[in-house]
């Protein structure tokens, strides 16, 4: 097993856990930056699909994806490092803000601060949601899927309607499913004819 690989895996993601506000989604455009531009451990696919299943199961998204880029770089011992590497960073600034928490937002120079930050990571969090949006929309049915969802949550926010995002998920991936099913007869005909 190689120690320089395990190092740069636990380096690369304390610098995303460290420097990163605004928590997993923020955090997918610099795991994608550095895991995928800079490094080439994942390739967009296959970061698309692990948010995509970090999203559907428990547990924070960018520790799912830090897991699963370290694992696949180094086995289990990788998806430790990588997984440790964006755990303790963040847990660190807590632990510390957490001694000073009743004064922390009465100091004026840090809580101008925060009102920069807070702009960044809305610009992060976009920025995701643009990569994931030119990734994922590539046929008609995810398209549609794009518009459904996005009219949906519109019109659960302007008319206060109880739509749940996990059952949007579930209806979107049935929805998916029913098509590929509806698709793969034809295709085992024309394959079988020939």
């Amino acid at each position: 097993m190689n120690q320089n690989q395990l190092r740069d895996l636990f380096l690369t993601f304390a610098q995303i856990g460290l420097f990163t506000f605004g928590g997993g989604y923020a955090m997918i455009s610099m795991i994608e930056h550095s895991c995928v531009e800079e490094k080439n451990w994942i390739t967009h696919e296959e970061l698309m699909d692990i948010t995509v299943i970090a999203e559907s199961t428990p547990g924070p998204i960018a520790i799912n994806c830090a897991t699963f880029t370290g694992y696949k770089q180094a086995g289990l011992a990788g998806a430790f490092a990588a997984t440790f590497g964006i755990v303790v960073p963040p847990f660190l600034v807590i632990l510390a803000a957490s001694l000073f928490l009743y004064d922390f937002f009465t100091w004026k120079l840090l809580a101008a601060t925060f009102q920069g930050i807070k702009i960044a990571v809305g610009l992060l969090i976009l920025e995701a949601a643009m990569m994931m949006l030119r990734k994922g929309a590539r046929t008609w049915l995810s398209r549609g899927i794009l518009l459904g969802s996005c009219l949906a949550m519109l019109c659960s926010d302007i008319f206060g309607l109880p739509i749940s995002s996990i059952r949007l998920m579930l209806l979107a991936a049935g929805i998916s499913l029913a098509f590929s099913r509806l698709q793969a007869p034809s295709h085992q005909e024309g394959g079988g004819g020939k």
